[in-house]
């Protein structure tokens, strides 16, 4: 089993697409990448504290590649946006990668290489850390399965990554 960890926007949003991921057997979503140590949501959705809404992916590299993780989550947010995704504004909500060994970090370069090599404008996102990874509170972990499915927030947003997934990774999907 290995582990990445990616910020782009919302946890709930990023964590709902990861959950459709072969390969993936398990999603955490969390803060990094700032001080203090064991910042609460309401710290971090005050942008004064540095960290990035994120999530830690458990994955199996014989099924889905980290580099394939890297494409997806390059694919269902936009990395192009400065500290911003939609109306979601802020550091917080920052396009980063978080590579955990010189490895990962040489196919993040790579991966953003990939992602600016088929777009008009560049990718803002950014490799960071290494950085301390703090696990969010209990009642944002697996938000989209449960109270996301009545949230209009979510209900605008994850269905359209969602689909982006379908449409750019279907082999990629758990059957």
């Amino acid at each position: 089993m290995a582990e990445a960890i990616f910020a782009g926007g919302c946890f709930w949003c990023t964590e709902a697409v990861f959950r459709s991921i072969a390969g993936v057997s398990g999603i955490e979503s969390g803060y990094i990448g700032g001080a203090p140590a064991n910042p609460t949501y309401k710290q971090v959705c005050s942008g004064q504290t540095g960290h990035a809404e994120a999530i830690r992916v458990a994955f199996d590299p014989e099924v889905v590649s980290y580099g394939d993780l890297l494409d997806i989550h390059m694919a269902t947010h936009d990395p192009s946006q400065l500290n911003r995704q939609g109306n979601d504004v802020g550091t917080q909500y920052r396009s980063a990668l978080f590579p955990l060994d010189d490895d990962q970090r040489a196919e993040a370069e790579a991966g953003i290489d990939r992602w600016n090599a088929g777009h008009d404008g560049l990718a803002v996102t950014t490799i960071e850390g290494p950085a301390t990874w703090y696990p969010a509170e209990d009642y944002h972990q697996e938000y989209w399965e449960g109270e996301g499915q009545r949230n209009p927030y979510c209900l605008a947003v994850i269905p359209p990554k969602l689909a982006k997934l379908q449409a750019g990774f279907s082999d990629k999907l758990k059957g």
